[in-house]
């Protein structure tokens, strides 16, 4: 019988046999899809059906495995470090034995005392990139993989003892000029900067004298998180003090050579923290590191401090879809007791307006 698709529990499962031209030509199926949507069990079947088809009319072939679907991902450096774990764990593994809860298995394997977030970004993003590479180029399956829910977060939470996505604070204009009052000119500016533009750490070290174009007022930021490179606007008083910054060539320490000068001084996207904890320190205020004193900050002081519009806020801070910040970065700034006590306020009520009748009776 053709197969079918029906729902138990949380999965959708099939039932029956592959055809080909009315003939079966595989094993009877009673299997999970491993997906929650039809829709998924419907991408499983059309996969299996194709491989069935491909193995009918060509033969065996030898099942690709992880390590050959890794030679066939032009990884970047990051991406590389991370995969060499996981293919220690799965290289042998054949690509059609690989199901979405084998790959967030290996996160409790290779990182037992990470978050799920961690386990998401460094396992499963990377493992599924390459098999849907190798999906791309040799037919080999697709996999989707289901996100990591709050309860398997939460308990991974309880087990390392730690609690993961902790709100972060954003910066105030209060706190950012409480730290440019302790700080040197570089990192005044730098810090000033990114609550301006919504610059990322990495974007705003690598600035070079190049990148400035004063008579514009304009700054290139290099390309970043699926954004391509792009010149952003920045106000006078921004570009004036940036103008007014001597470049410095920093030192890359892995090799130690001198690199290009740079507008902040600073040669990674790490090294200005613990200048900043100093400075934080002297200044009497919390630390913040740069992505909620700038990027936080920056949608927070727009949008919730000034009202201006998601959508507009968004564009300016260069972000595709305006429903990403408001959910991330848009921190409410309202004290919960007083939301509460809203509801024990006596309102003042008026003295009703009294008719001409009502004032004669009152007389009377």
């Amino acid at each position: 019988m053709p197969t079918k698709i029906y729902k138990r529990g949380r999965y959708f499962y099939v039932y029956g046999t592959i055809e080909y031209n009315g003939r079966p030509i595989s094993r009877k199926y009673r299997d999970s899809t491993g997906s929650t949507t039809e829709a998924g069990a419907r991408d499983w079947l059309a996969h299996e059906t194709e491989y069935q088809i491909r193995q009918y009319l060509l033969g065996d072939e030898p099942s690709k495995t992880f390590s050959d679907a890794i030679m066939l991902y032009n990884a970047s450096p990051k991406a590389a470090k991370q995969l060499i774990d996981i293919v220690k764990e799965i290289g042998d593994t054949p690509l059609r034995a690989i199901s979405g809860a084998l790959l967030k298995g290996l996160g409790p394997k290779l990182k037992p005392k990470a978050s799920t977030d961690t386990w998401w970004r460094e396992i499963v993003t990377p493992a599924s990139a390459v098999i849907n590479n190798a999906h791309e180029l040799e037919g080999t399956p697709l996999i989707r993989v289901k996100p990591y829910d709050k309860f398997e977060r939460i308990a991974q939470d309880r087990r390392r003892g730690k609690i993961s996505r902790v709100e972060r604070t954003p910066a105030d204009k209060e706190w950012i000029e409480a730290f440019c009052g302790a700080a040197d000119p570089y990192n005044a500016a730098l810090v000033r900067f990114m609550f301006e533009t919504a610059a990322r750490i990495d974007q705003a070290v690598s600035l070079e004298p190049d990148d400035l174009r004063p008579a514009e007022n304009k700054i290139r930021v290099k390309a970043q998180k699926g954004h391509p490179e792009s010149w952003i606007t920045v106000s006078p008083q921004m570009m004036d003090e940036l103008l007014a910054l001597p470049p410095k060539r920093p030192k890359n320490r892995k090799t130690g050579k001198f690199m290009k000068p740079r507008v902040f001084g600073y040669g990674s996207s790490t090294g200005y923290n613990t200048r900043w904890k100093t400075i934080c320190k002297r200044a009497g205020i919390q630390y913040l590191s740069a992505h909620p004193a700038g990027r936080h900050g920056f949608f927070t002081e727009l949008v919730v401090r000034q009202g201006v519009d998601p959508v507009t806020a968004a564009k300016a801070g260069r972000w595709s879809d305006p429903n990403l910040p408001m959910r991330i970065y848009a921190h409410a700034e309202t004290d919960e007791a007083d939301i509460r006590a809203r509801f024990r306020t006596n309102h003042v009520q008026e003295d009703p307006v009294q008719t001409p009748k009502q004032q004669k009776t009152k007389k009377e």
